[in-house]
């Protein structure tokens, strides 16, 4: 069952702060050091917002690298979606907010609540918008600023989280569509093992912790994630008619690269043509995915014509995988 998609990514920007925090500071903070913090996780370092930095900055930001790197108008614009499970405030939305600053004059604006696989629950909302011919042109974002509700006296939260940004265009374009398929899936049970307490401090009769900030059960997480993927792998390609052999590049939400190494070994799939952004940034949700493609489109690895398996995963718990063709326009065609 091949996906019939009308939509292309034609762009692609990033963002993350100024301020790095690096494994040695985590060392004068909580009881780790850089060796438990590597061995568990491959984190070195994450990006951290600064106090009045907030997930519309990042998000800004993000889109301006967007605009500058492929020489893109936002005017025509006529939907806005960004993955955050940290926005400004609860309302108005971080969409509303890029609307505004950018001024773009006739746009719906929404933000979407998928947590870790926030960005490809958004592309594929996107294609479905611009494929279904409601819309032509929508910009996505995804953006977190998770350093504002972690606890830093956690040392096995603390460890995973930074801040980032990233944002694509997709248009309408009936000769060159990106998209070849898509499988999404949840395990609704499983939200207690990864969440963050608001108006209510209970979940299905279970006190929650943590105050606001994140909590994860790691190894049920783990365990969830080890034995969901592959499946998921597979019946995202087969649904392309094609093999995980096809597969250029395959990039999964960067949560935790022994994680990440775990569902390669078992699914089969040669670690060299992994890409991932929290070796330096972090595990930094909705955007890990943006910030490892474009990282690897900036260092030459990504071509024009490659095959990528995009594979979010987190809380809810969701998981959400696409096989895309990345074939946007060279920024002088655009």
């Amino acid at each position: 069952m091949t996906m019939n998609s009308l939509a292309r990514i034609t762009a692609i920007g990033t963002y993350v702060p100024e301020r790095i925090l690096t494994n040695a500071d985590l060392e004068k903070i909580v009881d780790t050091s850089n060796e438990w913090i590597l061995q568990r996780t491959g984190i070195h370092e994450r990006r951290i917002a600064a106090e009045d930095e907030f997930t519309s900055h990042l998000s800004i930001a993000a889109v301006e690298n967007l605009v500058s790197t492929y020489r893109k108008s936002l005017s025509d614009v006529d939907m806005i979606l960004v993955a955050t499970s940290t926005p400004d405030y609860p309302f108005p939305s971080v969409a509303s907010q890029l609307q505004a600053h950018f001024g773009i004059e006739q746009a719906g604006a929404l933000d979407l609540g998928a947590t870790c696989a926030g960005f490809t629950y958004a592309l594929h909302m996107a294609n479905a918008m611009i494929s279904s011919g409601m819309h032509r042109k929508v910009l996505v974002v995804a953006a977190e600023t998770l350093s504002k509700v972690t606890d830093y006296t956690d040392r096995t939260t603390c460890i995973l989280f930074g801040d980032g940004a990233g944002a694509v265009l997709v248009e309408r374009d009936e000769k060159h569509p990106s998209f070849r398929s898509a499988y999404l899936g949840t395990k609704g049970e499983g939200g207690i093992n990864v969440y963050r307490s608001g108006l209510s401090t209970e979940m299905g009769g279970r006190k929650l912790a943590g105050d606001g900030c994140i909590v994860q059960n790691g190894r049920e997480v783990y365990k969830w994630v080890v034995s969901t993927m592959p499946k998921g792998m597979q019946e995202v390609v087969s649904r392309a008619n094609a093999t995980l052999e096809d597969v250029d590049w395959f990039i999964p939400h960067s949560a935790n690269l022994r994680m990440i190494e775990s569902v390669c070994e078992k699914s089969g799939f040669p670690l060299e043509k992994m890409l991932y952004s929290l070796e330096y940034y972090g595990n930094t949700s909705a955007a890990t995915i943006p910030l490892a493609l474009e990282k690897g489109i900036r260092e030459g690895a990504v071509k024009a014509g490659d095959t990528l398996l995009l594979y979010g995963f987190g809380g809810g718990l969701v998981h959400a995988g696409m096989l895309v063709t990345w074939n946007p326009p060279a920024p002088e065609e655009a």
